[in-house]
């Protein structure tokens, strides 16, 4: 039986980083989408970031694939949600940084877990599967039908790591999975395909040490490539969010982001 791996506020904690995102906005596939380019404009290597919960707007999300398309990577982020993705202030007000859990009252825990109750079961009644598959499917697709593209690579963060994983069953060249959540297991690993990495962390709320020992008993039964990297005392959302005051959290985060280009450039080229 697949067991679900749920969601919680640690989802929806972490930091916004400094900088500006430099890609441009256009409409593919009915889908309004930021695109960052390499310099040379090719789309022999094209990734489609499959983002958290904040969406498309989200400038880490952004910023992240503007260092992608400098190392060479044709970048895009749809918005599937359409719209919907939860506001950026969750970050800040829903839970803090690990360092700073131990501190919390059981006060400010129960007006957490009260916000993320209210929150999060009517968005992911909105956006689920049924709902958005059918449109990250179409993107592909489309992106296909361009005879420019060459390969293509799906990465996921959070909400969007399930789908990176999903989308390895054949749709994609090759899928990285940050961090995560909503997975079933092993449901979600059965009948992968395409090569995939997976990025976690050990104080991982939504992916615990169970599981991911249960993921590694299956990756050991894969014949496709697969990786499994497991980053110490960092928790959910890493990968995306994490403190860059922090630096074993900024560490973290560069090697995460270090791992999805080393794994594209090996089987998008």
């Amino acid at each position: 039986m697949s067991t679900g791996v749920g969601m919680s506020s640690c989802c929806l904690s972490g930091k916004v980083h400094e900088g500006n995102p430099t890609g441009k906005v256009e409409t593919i596939d009915n889908l309004q989408t930021y695109v960052a380019a390499p310099k040379d404009g090719s789309k022999a290597k094209s990734i489609v970031f499959l983002t958290d919960i904040f969406g498309w707007e989200f400038k880490n999300v952004r910023l992240l694939a503007d260092n992608y398309a400098k190392e060479g990577f044709y970048c895009y982020i749809p918005d599937f949600f359409q719209g919907d993705a939860l506001p950026i202030d969750f970050l800040q007000s829903v839970e803090p940084p690990l360092k700073d859990r131990e501190n919390l009252t059981l006060t400010d825990k129960a007006k957490s877990t009260a916000n993320v109750g209210t929150t999060l079961p009517p968005w992911l009644l909105r956006h689920r599967e049924a709902v958005v598959k059918p449109l990250i499917s179409s993107f592909i697709s489309t992106l296909r039908n361009d005879s420019s593209t060459g390969k293509i690579g799906a990465i996921g963060f959070c909400w969007g790591g399930r789908y990176a994983i999903v989308l390895s069953h054949g749709e994609v060249d090759a899928a990285v999975a940050c961090h995560p959540s909503l997975v079933a297991i092993p449901g979600d690993f059965e009948g992968i395909t395409k090569p995939l990495s997976l990025a976690v962390g050990t104080e991982d709320s939504m992916l615990d040490q169970k599981s991911v020992g249960s993921i590694q008993d299956i990756f050991g039964k894969l014949s496709v490539d697969h990786e499994l990297r497991i980053y110490e005392d960092q928790v959910h959302g890493f990968a995306l969010r994490s403190d860059w005051s922090s630096e074993k959290d900024k560490k973290a985060m560069d090697e995460s982001e270090k791992q999805g280009q080393d794994w594209f450039n090996k089987y998008l080229a």
